[in-house]
């Protein structure tokens, strides 16, 4: 693809790439590659830097970033906190099927395991430390992750 080419794919806009990749193992291959590659970006110079800036969290983290592409093929992206559902789903330490936690296939029929208030509190800390979430209060936080807990069979106990 020629430079020009590359230009008028991002319409001289700048382009935002949504990509959920495990933590400190970004690799040029898929999804990172042919993400990057489609708006003209050397996968790799984002691997290493996000490689770098993901090194102090638990290998394999998924961590979901959002990657704005300028139309000279320079860019920036921002990391954001693990999913909810994913903190969630290890809190109650559920068992692995296929490589993944699951949660309940009737939620609110079955519960699958539970968390603990203490749980509930420590993941509304590590969500209000994202830029977007940082001013709510910390109580509306818990709310929202006790209601996602019951709808993933999550019993939260007290």
């Amino acid at each position: 693809m020629s430079k020009k080419a590359a230009g008028s794919a991002a319409g001289g806009m700048e382009a935002v790439v949504k990509l959920i990749v495990g933590a400190g193992q970004a690799s040029p291959g898929p999804p990172v590659g042919p993400a990057l590659g489609s708006k003209g970006l050397k996968s790799m110079d984002f691997c290493k830097e996000f490689n770098a800036r993901t090194a102090h969290i638990n290998p394999g983290t998924p961590m979901p970033c959002r990657v704005t592409v300028r139309p000279d093929r320079s860019f920036h992206f921002d990391i954001r906190t693990p999913q909810t559902s994913w903190l969630l789903r290890n809190a109650a330490d559920l068992p692995m099927v296929k490589g993944h936690r699951k949660g309940a296939s009737r939620p609110g029929h079955e519960t699958v395991g539970t968390v603990s208030l203490k749980h509930v509190y420590e993941i509304a800390k590590i969500k209000q430390t994202e830029l977007r979430l940082s001013g709510l209060p910390l109580e509306g936080l818990c709310r929202g992750i006790i209601f996602q807990a019951r709808s993933i069979g999550i019993a939260v106990v007290p």
